[in-house]
């Protein structure tokens, strides 16, 4: 069970540092437009550069943030689920050793009857 949050969480940190990388890469782009074009299609090429790091950087974080919210939500309930079975293994393992203690106080009251019988 542990392994569909991890794969959530490791999918929404990759999702956030591709977005990152498509960021850096647009801005990459936006100086490499600034140095190298004429002075005519400086903006064009400028203004291309930088929308596609802003669209990377929003593709990133609109992946990554539902991912990390049902992430959240399944740690949540898995941790729910885990603690009540703690819960329950424990009450069950109460309730042995009152079992096994009780048969123990009757069988020494056996004992105790036979030794004060005879």
């Amino acid at each position: 069970m542990r392994s569909a949050p991890t794969t959530l969480a490791t999918a929404a940190n990759v999702a956030t540092l591709l977005g990152l990388l498509g960021t850096v890469s647009g801005l990459i782009h936006a100086f490499a437009a600034v140095a190298t074009a004429n002075p005519a299609e400086k903006a064009n090429l400028l203004s291309a550069s930088i929308s596609e790091a802003m669209n990377c950087t929003a593709f990133g974080l609109l992946t990554a943030v539902p991912i990390l919210v049902v992430h959240a939500f399944l740690q949540s309930k898995t941790q729910g689920l885990s603690d009540g079975l703690e819960t329950a293994a424990i009450r069950f393992l109460n309730s042995l050793a009152a079992r096994q203690a009780a048969r123990a106080q009757s069988r020494l009251e056996l004992v105790q009857q036979s030794a004060s019988a005879a």
